[in-house]
């Protein structure tokens, strides 16, 4: 393949996915119908803990990410895992038909989830929309937006003197002097050699 960062410039927003028990942020989401209660399809990845957590729920929800949203929502949903931490605690939420959402966003989709499709990597969740709500009318992050800012969005603070490695592809941060050779990210599974060095 001659470039695949093709892909980039497919227009997708970024957006805090959750259900029961946690959650993280997705942008793989497209409307797939039309009428009053359209489709709604999400893709997360098989590695991700919330995967799991959607296969034992009905229902999901996406709230919108805006340009000015709070960037620890992005570190704490994008880059750790539900299994470990309460990401909900940690940000106000609104309950909706059961489920969670986040104040600080646009507005929100609530989804009961109609299929589920599995391919090699990810699992496409097909929801009904039977809730949603629009909170403002400001400009939405989009992925490429995201890209763009990713270094801003995910600057993290530590003692001077420290070194951290940031993977090149999703941003998951590595604490530490060194980085093994055959590190693996937790979030999108490439090597080391996809990392690059960073000194406070």
């Amino acid at each position: 393949m001659r470039n695949s960062k093709i892909t980039r410039k497919i227009i997708q927003g970024m957006y805090v996915l959750t259900t029961n028990g946690g959650g993280c942020i997705v942008d793989a989401v497209s409307q797939i119908s039309a009428g009053d209660n359209p489709l709604i399809a999400v893709s997360v990845m098989k590695k991700n803990y919330t995967n799991q957590l959607l296969k034992k729920n009905s229902k999901f929800a996406l709230s919108v990410l805006g340009k000015q949203v709070d960037k620890e929502m992005i570190k704490t949903f994008g880059f750790q895992t539900s299994s470990e931490v309460d990401k909900l605690s940690l940000f106000d939420t609104l309950e909706i038909d059961g489920t969670s959402i986040i104040k600080d966003s646009l507005g929100y989709m609530v989804c009961e989830i109609v299929t589920i499709i599995e391919n090699d990597t990810h699992t496409l969740f097909i929801g009904k929309l039977i809730e949603g709500d629009v909170f403002s009318n400001q400009d939405a992050m989009s992925y490429q937006y995201y890209q763009k800012n990713k270094e801003e969005l995910l600057k993290i603070t530590t003692p001077k003197g420290k070194t951290y490695f940031v993977c090149t592809i999703c941003g998951y941060i590595y604490e530490g002097d060194n980085l093994p050779s055959d590190f693996t990210c937790p979030k999108c599974g490439v090597g080391a050699e996809l990392f690059e060095k960073k000194e406070q």
